[in-house]
C-alpha cells in the first residue's frame, strides 16, 4: 500500500483515501453497503470488460452490477480492506475506482441537489464521485469553458460528490475531464439517472 492509502498493482489501482479520511462508519460498520464506481470502462473500444462477470467473481460480497460502465452495489462488503484487495485481484487490467458508502449516496439523493425540476432534453445531470472528500473551496457555479456557451456546468459539491450538468455534445468529454484539475483528484462521473438507480437498489436492500 502506498503512503497515500491507495492500493496499487500492475493490474489495478483501486483508489481510496487513507483510514483517517474515512467516516468511522465506513471503517467499522461491516454491514453497510458500499458503492464502487470504476472509471473509463467500456469506453472508446479499450479496457472493455463485462461487469456482470466481475459481479459473479465477487458474488460472496453480494454484488449487483448496474449498467455497462462499471457501477456496483456491494451489499455485504465485510472488511473494507479485504474487499478492496479482492477487487484489485479480480479486475482484469489497471483501473481507477472510487468507493463510497451507501448511506452517503442515499443522503445525497434525498437532498436532491437539482431541486426536483425537470431538465431539458439536451442537458444531462451528472454526479462525479471523488476518491475522498474534497478540501478544495470553490465558488459555484463553475462553467466550462468560462466564456461563451458552456458545455459543463458544475453547480455544487458535497464532501465526496460533485454535481452539475452537461450538454449532449462531442466537446463535452474534454470539459468533464477538467473536473479532475478543479478538485485535485481523479473524478468518476455518472449520470443522475444512474445514481438514482443505485439508490433504489440500496433502499430495496434494507437499512444502509
Amino acid at each position: 500500500m502506498r503512503a497515500d492509502g491507495c492500493v496499487a498493482s500492475l493490474r489495478a489501482t483501486v483508489a481510496a483515501p487513507a483510514a483517517a479520511e474515512y467516516p468511522a462508519a465506513l471503517l467499522h460498520d461491516h454491514g453497510m453497503a458500499l458503492v464502487v464506481f470504476l472509471r473509463g470502462m467500456n469506453v472508446g473500444g479499450h479496457r472493455r470488460f463485462r461487469p456482470s462477470l466481475l459481479a459473479e467473481r465477487l458474488s460472496k460480497y453480494d454484488v449487483v452490477s448496474i449498467g455497462a460502465t462499471g457501477t456496483f452495489v456491494v451489499r455485504k462488503p465485510g472488511s473494507l480492506g479485504k474487499f478492496r484487495a479482492t477487487l484489485q485481484r479480480e479486475l482484469p487490467f489497471e483501473a481507477h475506482a472510487s468507493i463510497c458508502n451507501g448511506r452517503a449516496l442515499v443522503r445525497l439523493a434525498m437532498t436532491d441537489p437539482f431541486g426536483g425540476n425537470p431538465s431539458r432534453s439536451d442537458i444531462v445531470r451528472f454526479v462525479s464521485i471523488l476518491p475522498k472528500p474534497s478540501r478544495v473551496m470553490n465558488r459555484f457555479p463553475i462553467e466550462l469553458p468560462s466564456s461563451g456557451a458552456w458545455f459543463v456546468r458544475v453547480i455544487g459539491s458535497n464532501t465526496q460528490f460533485v454535481f452539475g450538468e452537461y450538454r449532449r455534445h462531442m466537446k463535452t468529454i474534454g470539459y468533464l475531464g477538467q473536473i479532475d484539475k478543479i478538485f485535485g483528484v481523479p473524478a468518476t462521473t455518472r449520470s443522475w439517472n444512474t445514481v438514482r438507480a443505485v439508490v433504489r437498489i440500496l433502499q430495496n436492500s434494507g437499512p444502509v
